[in-house]
């Protein structure tokens, strides 16, 4: 049987509520944050309902702000990435989103690894929106390209906002 639509909780319980969307990737430094502050504001320009969080795979950033060049290659766009800091992934997270969106292959292989017995939470990479070749987000940690990795953030989150933001 296929997943439930990403906000059927919400709607089976008769509650109006926002679609909730995690991104992940791996330390939640650099590409999830930035996806969830584009996705966050791509939402608000357009009066939809969601509610973004990012989180890593990984431990080793817990706490810390995104990558400064991160920030600065947001900013420039008008993104701000300042207020956010990097978690890792609960268990809760399986059931406290709709939607959780993966970086790359190796993060929704983790997150599948994490997925509690018998939840059916959607995991998609976020190229899935993207792109038609399927790829994975690049690391600019380590590729050193934010701009680009930026650019395929904007990209991608146009794509999910198209299938899944509500109006408010």
């Amino acid at each position: 049987m296929a997943p439930a639509a990403p906000g059927t909780r919400a709607r089976r319980q008769g509650i109006d509520a926002a679609m909730r969307v995690l991104f992940v990737c791996l330390g939640n430094i650099c590409r999830s944050p930035t996806a969830d502050a584009v996705l966050r504001k791509r939402a608000a320009e357009r009066g939809r309902s969601v509610e973004v969080d990012s989180a890593g795979t990984g431990d080793w950033h817990v706490g810390s702000p995104p990558d400064s060049r991160a920030i600065q290659a947001a900013a420039r766009r008008g993104y701000d990435l300042s207020g956010l800091r990097a978690r890792q992934v609960r268990r809760s997270d399986f059931t406290d989103f709709d939607l959780i969106v993966a970086m790359d292959g190796q993060n929704r292989a983790d997150l599948e690894t994490l997925r509690p017995p018998g939840n059916a939470t959607p995991i998609t990479l976020f190229t899935d929106y993207g792109p038609a070749d399927g790829s994975a987000v690049p690391d600019p940690y380590f590729t050193r390209d934010f701009e680009g990795c930026l650019d395929l953030i904007e990209t991608c989150a146009r794509g999910l906002s198209r299938m899944y933001a509500r109006p408010s």
